[in-house]
């Protein structure tokens, strides 16, 4: 497949890394001479210097031949034209596949004048409202390191990590499904830097994380299943009053007019933006300063906090913050992260999750490089390999028997079946035609994955 990523900051970088190492035919195209240049030093792709909203630079880029354009650059405008434009100048609309990046709610809320069909965009991805959504999540479920969302969040797959002192520690699994009566599947376990596809003679060792498929709703019960208590976050602390601090605090602020008993402080060291935000943000406390000083933390309460989100542009500050919050004994700490070396060793330090834009956006350009079985992908901290959500072929080898009687390729592990009602797989569970399931995969078995729900 040939693919134009517009953009070469740090999110369409990652989105042309991702291509490239799934064997894709790529270009990049950025205004920036350096980024142009880094791209060209570090990954096996071409590389146009010039602007996406020109029609000459996308000629140059090939757009004639693009199966796929991504367009990620910083700016909402940019990335319209370039996509409106990859429809005009293209092999066709049908062929061509658009993704733009959009942070504003102008093109997608209830009342938007323009919507992005408008532009000829086939998908938009807005990172930020990903991410805040992902980060409310983790502080609704104060023992998850990791949850991610499948069947139109019917069922979820949640990380904990088990205390190193954890009486499951040596406990196998099949050990563990026979003490507890809740129906959930154990899809993956992250030891050090191993990836390890679980077996009923696997065992559970302290430090361990271990990535669970539940049905939504019953995370609670996982967690205590697995040693951790997963009592309510009542005080929240939130660093930076970025695009995704405010988001982060507006989800918290809906679910405490539902739910009652939240409070919410940002910190923000913009003025400008820390009036707009104390205007904007009904029941928010917003307070001036700058958030990497941690004697204002510290009087703003940060030892009585109970989760602390860091989420400035300063992802070394982030880091920091969080450490010094476990030090007061916060119970729950996220950072927002971009640079690949710090999300595996987040957690290894002290980290209790951490979160990437461009995690979210490689998620969404996943799903269009599968198949038209797959409804969703996910990659995840910590685990090498992806969690897929497919539909299944009439037809197809997974429909035509039950799982105990088939020979699933080594590395495959089927997590849930999703129908009229969620089913976590066991041998005598039989997919049938149009069902979704959750099945987590190697890198190398994906293809596999494919081949077993396809006609």
């Amino acid at each position: 497949m040939r693919a134009i990523v517009v953009g070469a900051g740090d999110v369409g970088y990652d989105v042309a890394r991702l291509l490239s190492l799934q064997r894709h035919d790529v270009t990049v195209v950025d205004t920036d001479p350096e980024r142009i240049e880094t791209v060209r030093d570090t990954l096996d792709v071409l590389a146009v210097l010039g602007s996406g909203t020109s029609a000459a630079t996308l000629r140059q880029a090939r757009i004639e031949d693009a199966d796929l354009v991504v367009a990620v650059t910083d700016v909402d405008e940019v990335n319209l034209i370039a996509s409106m434009l990859a429809e005009r100048v293209g092999k066709s609309s049908a062929a061509t596949t658009t993704i733009a990046r959009v942070r504003s709610d102008e093109f997608t809320g209830d009342h938007a004048v323009l919507s992005v069909r408008d532009f000829g965009i086939d998908h938009i991805i807005q990172p930020e409202q990903s991410t805040a959504n992902e980060v409310v999540s983790l502080l609704r479920r104060a023992a998850a390191t990791d949850i991610v969302d499948f069947c139109q969040s019917r069922v979820q797959l949640v990380g904990i990590r088990i205390d190193r002192d954890s009486p499951l520690s040596g406990t196998s699994l099949i050990e563990l499904a026979r003490s507890s009566p809740l129906p959930f599947r154990v899809m993956g376990i992250s030891r050090g830097v191993r990836t390890i596809v679980p077996t009923g003679s696997a065992t559970i060792q302290g430090g361990d994380q271990v990535f669970v498929l539940v049905e939504t709703g019953r995370v609670s019960e996982v967690a205590r299943v697995l040693g951790k208590e997963a009592g309510r976050l009542r005080h929240v602390m939130i660093l930076g009053g970025t695009a995704v601090g405010e988001r982060v605090a507006a989800g918290l602020l809906r679910r405490t007019r539902k739910e009652a008993g939240m409070e919410v402080k940002i910190v923000e060291a913009d003025r400008a933006r820390a009036e707009y935000l104390a205007e904007t943000l009904e029941g928010a406390l917003v307070i001036h300063g700058d958030p990497a000083d941690i004697d204002l933390l510290a009087r703003e309460g940060l030892a009585e906090t109970d989760a602390l989100v860091a989420v400035t542009p300063d992802e070394e500050s982030n880091l920091v913050a969080c450490l010094m919050a476990k030090h007061l004994e916060v119970r729950k700490t996220v950072a927002l992260l971009s640079k690949s070396a710090y999300i595996p060793i987040s957690q290894s330090i002290g980290l209790d999750a951490a979160v990437s834009q461009k995690l979210a956006v490689s998620r969404e350009v996943l799903r269009f490089l599968r198949g038209a079985h797959v409804r969703s992908v996910a990659t995840v901290h910590g685990l090498d390999a992806e969690v897929l959500e497919m539909v299944a072929d009439a037809g197809s080898r997974i429909t035509a028997a039950p799982l105990a009687e088939q020979r699933l390729p080594s590395g495959v592990l089927l997590g849930a079946v999703v129908g009229e009602r969620v089913e976590i797989a066991t041998g005598t569970t039989h997919v049938q035609p149009g069902q979704r399931a959750v099945v987590f995969a190697t890198p190398e078995r994906v293809d596999d994955v494919e081949a077993l729900f396809t006609a």
